[in-house]
């Protein structure tokens, strides 16, 4: 079980960390989530949806309230891929797997975020589109309990981002994964979410927790729901 309460995180502004200038970010977040369950992240561009998935993976401790945190490994991808440039494709996969990857696994990974011809190249070679999809495979090479991923989806075609959120659903439905994600790309968000969390306004409050329905017709419903409540969402109706 995924526990997530913010009460408030705030920032300082310029020059507010020595003069006492504190600006809040977030207020008022909370939710829980349980293994099996793909929530996602929804809200404008720059909200605090990083800010947000920092604290629930524990990185960020600076706020008023408390995180808990599943038991077992977890697995993230953030906005920037961050690859070693020093290190090969495959070097950078093995690293975060100190009891070895098998040459197999290797494959399976880059073959699964449709990169199998990458195994060899220095992430200097590669697009940002390519980078992000093998932040992805490193991020499930440690077969995570708990999966967090920062816009997994964006500089990406909408066919691969297509392919690699069916590869997070078949994640979740054969190892019980439990997934948070942040996009601001509402479509996206109904398209992969079991639950969707609509974060807006200043400070980012919590301003919809919504659970989505099986049924296609039905959620293309809730999508004009939620553009028709979040005059924000307004262009991620694609």
């Amino acid at each position: 079980m995924l526990e997530v309460q913010i009460r408030e995180k705030v920032f300082p502004t310029q020059g507010g960390r020595n003069g006492g200038l504190m600006r809040p970010i977030i207020r008022n977040v909370a939710f829980k989530a349980a293994p099996g369950e793909v929530l996602t992240l929804l809200g404008p561009s720059g909200i605090g949806k990083t800010t947000l998935l920092r604290i629930a993976l524990g990185l960020d401790s600076s706020f008023d309230g408390t995180v808990r945190l599943p038991l077992g490994r977890i697995g993230a991808m953030f906005q920037e891929p961050r690859l070693l440039p020093w290190m090969s494709v495959e070097d950078n996969l093995r690293l975060v797997r100190p009891d070895g990857l098998t040459a197999r696994d290797v494959t399976a990974l880059l073959e699964d975020v449709r990169l199998p011809e990458a195994r060899h190249q220095m992430p200097a070679a590669l697009s940002l589109g390519m980078a992000r999809r093998v932040a992805l495979a490193r991020a499930l090479a440690v077969d995570p309990e708990l999966l967090v991923l920062d816009e997994p989806f964006a500089s990406l075609d909408p066919g691969v981002a297509s392919d690699l959120a069916m590869l997070i659903a078949r994640r979740v439905k054969s190892h019980g994964t439990l997934v948070l994600l942040s996009t601001h790309d509402a479509a996206q968000a109904l398209s992969i979410g079991s639950r969707v969390l609509v974060i807006a306004g200043t400070p980012a409050t919590l301003l919809a927790d919504i659970a989505v329905p099986d049924d296609g017709a039905a959620r293309r419903q809730m999508l004009d729901d939620l553009v028709s409540r979040f005059g924000f969402l307004s262009g991620g109706k694609g």
